[in-house]
Parts: structure tokens; C-alpha cells; sequence
């Protein structure tokens, strides 16, 4: 049982379980009521307790497991158990099988290779200054020529969550809608709570944002859009650039348009089979284009650019001047000769071919297991299901590990589906694993 506190706010509601929980008054484990409990409890709305919820989320004093509901974490927790979803998987908490196709990472075995590009680099060139440009000059000239619209101003982040992140800080403010699309990236939901956002959802199609759902999130006067415009992540849809012109139109044509900030994650770039598109095209001033090189030339390497309106980016690299101050300039380096580099750039080009293969191999195996399915673009599919549990758990006894759909879905209302990482998956093996999906998909809608 919750005390109540004299103050009812959020920052209110939030102080005092936060004093219980120091005082030990509510243990680690101990399930918290629902939104909906506590509101009719305390007298106030669900959007007040929401946004405690969000507060102590960000204090990592308690964590949410979906529709298991919230629990108070355990401070002292070494386990991965109490990290969120998203990062529990990444922690590797189930048991190994004999194929795993539910990591969503790309395969090792189609990375570029480092070390001769490694091996020609003068390091101490470029490693004994603080005052230097954040961005390589020749490295920021080769992202400018290869960006998909004139872009104001560029900069080299620590991966496309990293700016994700650095931008959300720039452009939202607590309490705040944000429109995503659902299904969508774990990862990117627990930050957008951890910001203390709506999340207001955006429905996909095999082109990407549907107008429809875009012109209902805009009626909610959101501040920002994020999406993924190539490969998106669950689903594997691009965006067309006819629906990336009819997205930008629809904003444009609202009374708030012109304040809305579009956030684009392109996070799969260089093996995406589809060409680069941007709303940034239409909306110069409005849109941030995200491009990851972690699932071409490796994640590890942790780089990505960011391009935008100039006024965002020179704040948010302000900012980071404050912190780590820029991405290593050696690591850019390595990028640099990466992306010109003739024999890295035919090595990403075989990557891209062979993950189209093996979507393409996929796809065709479940057609002729009598699934309905379509060739989706980078390494995921989102594959519809009778039962969620069910499949997952038949597909593991089989050998084979897939991603539960419900991290995807978030608390957003929708039906049971699984995601396959087909990146990771031979072609020679596609009709294995069809057969296996064969009896737990369900009937395309």
C-alpha cells in the first residue's frame, strides 16, 4: 500500500515513492499498482501518475516490464534481470541454440575486414590535440556528398542511439508527445520514457509511416516524429520517397507544422537495398537524419553522422563539448578509409546482396509453406502469429531462437507477432526454418 503525499504532482507522487523505497518501506520485487490503481487511489488523472512513473523510470528506482506491470529494482543487482527488456536480451539471458535469429545484429561473417585498413593509418597524426575540428574534414566532405538532401550542418556521434538520445535532449521537454511508430525499436521506446514523453503511435506499411496514423499523431500536437526510413526495425519496410513526399506534405500542411522536429534513424545505411530518402528533402529545417555504420562496417566501431538544421546541431555539439567532447578522431579515421577503401566498399556490397539473398530466400520458403510474406529490406521481419509464447517457445525447442513481439508493441494495443533476424540466417537453412514458422504464423491480414 502507496502512502499518500500531500503533494500530488508528479514530482510529488514520484519524491514519495522514491522515500519509501530509501527508507525500505517497499522492497526490491515488490510489484507496484497500475497507473490506473494509483490514480483512482490518489485522486488525480493517469497522466499525472504516468509521469511519476516516467520520473522514478529515469532514477532507475523501479523498472517497467511491460504488461507484467512496474517493480521496485533491486539497487544492488549485478543480474541482467532488472535491466530493461531490450538490454536483458542483449545480456544474452536466454540459453544458447543452434541457430539464434533473434539478436537483430548483422553477421560477423559479412563485416569488412579492419586490419589492412588498420594497418595503413598514421595514427599519431591525427591523436595529439584537443582544439581540432570534432569531424575529420575529409571524412565530413565524404558523409556531405553521399547525405540524401542538402544538409545545413553534419557531426560524427557514438552510434545512432547516441544521437538519438543527444537529439531528443535538444528538441523534447518533459511531458511532451512524441509520435513512433509501433512496432518499433525497444531500445528507443525505454528512452523516450526515460525523457518522460507520450508516446503517441505511428502505424507502418510495406512503404513506411502511413499518412493516416501521421495526420492522427499531428492532431495531438506532438513536438517531434521519430522513424526509421530504410529497413525499419521490426518490420523490414522502407520508406518510398512518394510516401516520404506525402509524409512531408501532411506536416507541413498542419497549423503546428512548421514546429514539429522529424527525427530520421537510418540506422541500417550502407546494406539497406532501398535508396536513401529524407522528409529532409521537403522539411530542410525541421529534420535530423541519423546514419549508422555499425551494421555495415561493425558495431563496435560505434559511429554515426548526424545532419540537420545548423541552429540544432551547433547546440547539441555544444553540449557534447561539455562531455566527451567529440567521437574519437581515430576511429574516424578508420571510417574514412572504410568508405573508400575499393575493397571494404565491395565487401559492404556483398553484405547488402546477401542479406537481400537471404530475405528473398525466406520469403519465398514461407510462400511455399502456404505463408503469406513479402521481401523486406536489411536483416529483421515481422512475422504475425497465433500465439506469441507459444511460438517462441516451439521455435526454441526446435533450435531456433526469435524475438517475442512484445518489446516491439510496447503497452500499445496489437496482435501477437515475432521477429526473425534474417540476416543471420543461410540461405541453405531458409526452408528448415520456414517450415518450423509455417504453423505458428498467422493468416496475413
Amino acid at each position: 500500500m502507496l502512502l499518500k503525499p500531500d503533494d500530488t504532482s508528479p514530482r510529488g507522487i514520484a519524491a514519495s515513492i522514491a522515500r519509501q523505497i530509501s527508507a525500505g518501506e517497499l522492497q526490491p520485487g515488490d510489484r507496484l499498482p497500475t497507473v490506473r490503481e494509483l490514480a483512482a487511489e490518489f485522486g488525480v488523472s493517469p497522466a499525472t501518475v504516468s509521469h511519476a512513473w516516467q520520473t522514478l523510470l529515469a532514477a532507475g528506482l523501479i523498472v517497467a516490464r511491460g504488461r507484467a506491470g512496474s517493480f521496485v529494482r533491486d539497487q544492488g543487482a549485478t543480474d541482467a534481470s532488472w535491466l530493461p527488456r531490450s538490454m536483458a536480451e542483449l545480456a544474452g539471458q536466454a540459453p544458447a541454440t543452434a541457430l539464434d535469429l533473434s539478436r537483430g545484429t548483422p553477421d560477423a561473417a559479412l563485416l569488412p575486414e579492419l586490419q589492412p585498413v588498420v594497418a595503413r593509418i598514421a595514427w599519431q597524426a591525427s591523436t595529439g590535440s584537443y582544439q581540432e575540428l570534432p569531424v575529420i574534414p575529409e571524412l565530413h566532405r565524404l558523409l556531405r556528398e553521399s547525405w540524401p538532401y542538402p544538409v545545413e550542418a553534419l557531426t560524427v556521434i557514438d552510434g545512432a542511439l547516441d544521437g538519438l538520445s543527444r537529439t531528443l535532449d535538444q528538441v523534447v521537454r518533459f511531458g511532451d508527445r512524441v509520435a513512433v511508430e509501433v512496432p518499433g525499436f525497444p531500445p528507443l521506446f525505454e528512452m523516450l520514457d526515460a525523457h518522460g514523453v507520450e508516446r503517441v503511435p505511428l502505424e507502418v506499411d510495406g512503404s513506411g509511416v502511413t499518412p493516416r496514423s501521421l495526420f492522427r499523431a499531428l492532431a495531438r500536437e506532438v513536438s517531434a516524429v521519430v522513424l526509421q526510413p530504410r529497413a525499419h526495425n521490426p518490420t523490414g519496410a522502407s520508406l518510398t520517397p512518394q510516401r516520404a513526399e506525402e509524409l512531408a506534405r501532411i506536416i507541413a500542411g498542419q497549423r503546428r507544422g512548421a514546429s514539429v522536429i522529424v527525427i530520421e534513424d537510418d540506422h541500417s545505411g550502407l546494406i539497406s537495398s532501398a535508396p536513401p530518402v529524407s522528409l529532409g528533402f521537403w522539411l530542410p529545417g525541421q529534420v535530423v537524419h541519423l546514419r549508422s555504420f555499425s551494421k555495415s562496417h561493425g558495431p563496435d566501431l560505434r559511429i554515426a553522422a548526424l545532419g540537420g538544421p545548423r541552429p540544432l546541431v551547433d547546440r547539441l555539439v555544444a553540449r557534447r563539448l561539455l562531455g566527451p567532447g567529440w567521437t574519437s578522431r581515430m576511429l574516424q579515421t578508420v571510417l574514412l578509409e572504410l568508405l573508400r577503401d575499393p575493397l571494404a566498399v565491395a565487401e559492404v556490397g556483398r553484405a547488402r546482396a546477401v542479406y537481400a539473398e537471404r530475405q528473398a530466400a525466406l520469403a519465398a520458403a514461407l510462400e511455399a509453406a502456404g505463408v503469406r510474406s513479402t521481401v523486406g529490406d536489411g536483416i529483421n521481419i515481422w512475422l504475425p502469429v497465433h500465439d506469441e509464447r507459444r511460438a517462441v517457445a516451439s521455435l526454441g525447442e526446435a533450435g531456433v531462437r526469435v524475438a517475442a513481439g512484445l518489446p516491439f508493441v510496447a503497452d500499445a494495443p496489437g496482435s501477437p507477432a515475432i521477429r526473425v533476424t534474417v540476416g543471420a540466417l543461410p540461405v541453405e537453412r531458409a526452408a528448415y526454418v520456414a517450415a518450423l514458422l509455417a504453423p505458428v504464423a498467422a493468416p496475413a491480414a
